[in-house]
């Protein structure tokens, strides 16, 4: 669909008529790409003065706003449209299905249906919280009405001003969290509503909870130091406020007379509330700490510790109750005892190898457990170690002496199971985790707390090595006769999917297709190892985007691609129990709890797909167990090909950082490569997940979703086209693939791999007349070369460009990008190439402080625009400007200041034309759907 342009002058149309189609013959472009030419028409009308940047300003707002629109139709499209009125009637028909298909009519069997967890919605913050908070907010309610509006709401940037703070983070996770809340007190209502009608005499002892909310902000600190302990039990004392008030109100109705319910939660809040305005600012003052030690010590049986501590207060008041006010008030006791005492359950993470670090450290363990000849005996150490642990005590005092990473979570979670939830289990989340000694070690280092019967234990499975060993990783812990005993306490069994990594490294579409194999083969081991009658947790994290596993076109295609059908018949028959959670990321997963609308409807889908029959108990992709290895097997080796070739690092290091803002609180770096984004990247791995899926979307190719593809579908054309269209599982795994070729186009990223050759700035100072601008040419070129990119970007788009083609050959249909998303990054270019142009104009300067001329002309063409322009501000000052104040003397020369003309003519058109590039990155990620 071309881009509606008809507000825009024609003098500007003009321009832009041919961006999807060839070159216009004689212009310099002729010959190359529509996007290079579009770019280079609009860059030398700039130059000549017949647009200018009020146009160029209009005109991605225009697009922006355009993108907007699209963005909140989709996300109505998403969750089956967005209206109250439709979820209630979709909870309505869940409720009623489950009652009409018991194995028994009876009350028990309804009981049972209705109150084990059966999903999990998790809320993480992950960096993607791209867009200004009030730009949420209006893609939500534009989503939210019954025909989403035709006009985008006006917004000078749709920009965040700064980075979200953690507590910004909490916040908005807290806001989402509470329209979750909301609506599963929805699917509440309708189950009670079924149940009272057919069961009038038992109903009211019914508490049901098939969908509970998690949470893990405030608690990740995988790759974080900006969360400390003392922030942790903070946030997590807050969500016990926000539980402990939420069922003060709803117990507020017309005829209910709880008295003694009602002062029991009143004390808890007073006491919770002086708990939180006690929490250190950190673990300097040692005061601090002992007067909040005070305060959670003594306070501990005010403030409730556990929520079954008020359950027969809360069925007295149901018994008592008006009949108007008994189905709210066993609404709300329903969701106070599935959360306990949290708005949402708990998640904490750590990285593997601060565990490692952690039990190294305490049982003398020196060998590398990443090291296959090692590990053999590691695992009877820490198997010997398991039979001879005791706990130790833990308090305040020892949170602040304790120097390990791991140590501190475990002290922390500790004191949060003695003083702020005795009952609900907190997740343990392993990050990075390749062996079963990693879950031994942590069972260990749990058990030294005394906190093992509390945590619930969880490898993250996502590195391509975790992912193709993890079955084995699996049965390295099930030796153990320890974990074993561990897991049968618990009743339950927790595994983390992770699609960022695993996607970025091997391919998206083959990281779902190993996660099915490892769930499959999760399920053998269980039952060889007699622990079929254990609940598995399988745990899907991803991002809301292409590049991070959530599906693109529909909810209930997302929760079917998570957990397949096929995988589902296979622990239906074996008789094994599972659960699954799924992630909604940062700002953009949040939207789909952005309002009551969307998260009723979101709810609704998911209660649909716990309960309602698949269509298809069969699918074609498994009659072709061949076929489907051999294709991503094929994926995952041209994946792998690309992340190693030196052209993919510098292709994602030239300047694709500059062109995203910092979207959240943790570092875009991993902690190891810090030092690695102050220069160019020399390996993907150096930058996290989801600013390296970012800079992909930025330059126009979604590598992560597309690599291999081509190649994986020429080795049998047949196959592919005839699974495409008959294969459920493997066409919503195409889906991704479709989505992102209608935002990817070779033209761009010939057009990105242009740019930043120095051969074709040579070509245009052959071709240009004015010495000026062909001197530019020629120092833009010259600078170019010291970047000494180009050979290793061409190469690696021959390697893009081949696969890409082999693709449309054996899939002659897919889709195509659309000519607004070729054009925003047209307008890119040029204005990138505004940029150096502009850059060659700035005056001679000495070198100050290692900032000499080529250090700025490297920083420019990496475009870290903002960094230069602060130390060309320190260079190159303006003064105080003119006073006309008077000074009791003849009045002297009032000129402007030495400087001015610059910072006029060079670097403020610089930072304008820098803050428009990332206006594009904006409406640009409109278009995927999210960031990252």
């Amino acid at each position: 669909m071309s881009p509606d342009l008809s507000s825009l002058p024609p003098r500007i149309g003009s321009l832009l008529a041919s961006v999807g189609e060839a070159s216009a013959p004689g212009t310099v472009a002729e010959g190359t790409n529509p996007v290079m030419a579009t770019a280079l028409r609009l860059g030398e009308a700039f130059e000549r003065e017949e647009i200018s940047y009020g146009d160029i300003l209009g005109l991605i707002r225009t697009l922006r706003d355009e993108a907007f629109l699209n963005r909140a139709r989709r996300l109505h499209r998403y969750v089956g449209g967005a209206t109250l009125a439709a979820s209630h009637d979709k909870l309505r028909e869940v409720a009623e299905h489950i009652r009409a298909t018991l194995p028994e009519p009876s009350f028990a069997a309804f009981q049972e249906a209705i109150s084990t967890i059966r999903f999990a919605a998790v809320f993480t913050a992950h960096p993607t919280f791209a867009l200004s908070n009030p730009v949420y907010a209006a893609v939500a309610a534009s989503a939210s009405t019954a025909i989403p509006p035709e006009t985008a709401p006006f917004f000078e940037t749709h920009r965040r001003a700064a980075p979200p703070t953690l507590e910004e983070e909490f916040t908005l996770a807290a806001q989402a969290i509470t329209r979750a809340r909301d609506a599963i007190d929805l699917l509440s209502t309708a189950l009670l509503e079924t149940a009272k009608t057919t069961w009038p005499e038992d109903w009211n002892h019914l508490a049901p909870c098939p969908v509970i909310a998690t949470s893990w902000v405030g608690y990740d600190t995988d790759g974080r130091t900006d969360i400390g302990w003392w922030d942790t039990l903070r946030l997590r004392l807050r969500m016990k406020l926000f539980q402990l008030m939420r069922l003060e109100a709803q117990i507020t109705h017309e005829g209910v007379l709880a008295p003694e319910l009602a002062e029991r939660l009143q004390n808890a809040i007073s006491c919770v509330k002086a708990q939180i305005s006690a929490a250190p600012a950190g673990p300097a003052d040692v005061q601090a700490v002992a007067n909040f030690a005070r305060l959670m010590v003594d306070g501990r049986e005010t403030a409730l510790t556990h929520a079954q501590e008020l359950e027969g207060l809360l069925q007295a008041a149901i018994d008592t109750a008006p009949p108007s006010a008994q189905v709210p008030l066993a609404v709300a006791r329903a969701g106070f005892l599935a959360h306990g005492l949290g708005l949402a359950h708990t998640h904490v993470r750590l990285n593997s190898v601060q565990v490692h670090n952690f039990v190294r450290q305490k049982l003398k363990l020196l060998d590398d457990p990443t090291n296959p000849v090692h590990r053999r005996a590691l695992l009877i150490q820490v198997n010997e170690a398991l039979e001879n642990v005791e706990a130790v005590p833990v308090d305040f005092g020892a949170l602040l002496n304790d120097p390990s990473t791991a140590g501190r979570l475990l002290m922390t979670i500790a004191q949060i199971t003695k003083f702020v939830d005795t009952q609900t289990p907190v997740r343990f989340l392993i990050a990075e985790t390749e062996t079963g000694y990693t879950l031994l070690a942590a069972l260990w280092a749990a058990t030294h707390f005394g906190v093992a019967e509390h945590i619930e234990i969880s490898p993250l499975f996502e590195t391509e090595e975790a992912l193709v060993n993890g079955a084995h990783i699996v049965e390295e812990a099930l030796r153990s006769p320890a974990w074993r005993a561990y897991v049968r306490r618990m009743g339950r069994i927790c595994f983390q999917f992770g699609y960022s990594d695993s996607g970025r490294y091997i391919g998206q579409l083959a990281a779902s297709y190993q996660i099915e194999r490892l769930r499959l083969r999760i399920g053998d081991l269980l039952a060889r190892w007699g622990l079929s009658d254990v609940t598995v947790v399988f745990f899907d994290t991803h991002g809301e985007s292409i590049g991070r596993g959530a599906h693109p076109f529909r909810l209930a295609d997302r929760l079917d691609y998570l957990s397949p059908a096929h995988v589902r018949n296979r622990f239906e028959e074996s008789g094994i129990v599972w659960r699954e959670e799924t992630s909604f990321q940062g700002g953009d997963g949040y939207l789909l709890f952005g309002t009551p609308e969307l998260a009723s409807a979101t709810l609704a889908t998911i209660a649909e797909n716990i309960y309602l029959p698949h269509r298809q108990d069969s699918d074609p992709i498994y009659d072709h167990p061949d076929f489907a290895a051999d294709f991503f097997s094929s994926v995952i080796e041209n994946m792998k090909s690309l992340v190693a070739d030196p052209g993919y690092a510098a292709l994602l290091g030239a300047f694709g950082p500059s062109l995203i803002d910092r979207t959240g609180s943790r570092p875009p770096a991993r902690q190891s490569a810090e030092a690695a984004t102050r220069s160019r990247i020399t390996h993907p791995g150096q930058l996290r997940a989801i600013p390296n899926n970012a800079i992909l979307q930025q330059l126009g190719w979604c590598a992560n979703t597309l690599q291999g593809l081509g190649a994986a579908a020429r080795r049998h054309p047949e196959t592919f086209e005839t699974l495409n269209t008959s294969s459920p599982r493997f066409h919503r795994a195409l889906d991704f693939a479709r989505h992102a070729l209608a935002c990817s186009d070779d033209k761009v990223l010939k057009s990105v791999v242009c740019l930043l050759d120095p051969g074709f700035w040579l070509d245009r100072a052959s071709e240009e007349k004015a010495a000026k601008r062909r001197q530019a040419f020629l120092g833009i070129m010259r600078d170019l070369e010291k970047l000494n990119l180009s050979a290793e970007l061409q190469t690696l788009f021959r390697r893009i460009q081949a696969d890409h083609l082999a693709l449309r050959e054996a899939w002659q249909h897919a889709p195509r990008v659309e000519p607004r998303i070729r054009l925003l990054h047209a307008i890119r270019i040029m204005l990138i190439e505004r940029i150096w142009l502009l850059a060659c104009r700035i005056p001679f300067f000495m070198p100050r402080g290692g900032f000499n001329h080529e250090t700025m002309m490297q920083q420019i063409l990496c475009l870290d625009i903002p960094a230069v322009l602060q130390e060309l501000g320190n260079i190159f000052p303006t003064g105080t400007g003119p006073s006309e104040l008077d000074f009791h003397e003849p009045a002297g020369p009032r000129d402007e200041g030495i400087y001015v003309r610059e910072h006029r003519e060079i670097f403020t058109p610089m930072g304008q034309l820098f803050e428009l590039l990332r206006e594009i990155s904006v409406a640009l990620m409109h278009d995927i759907g999210a960031f990252g």
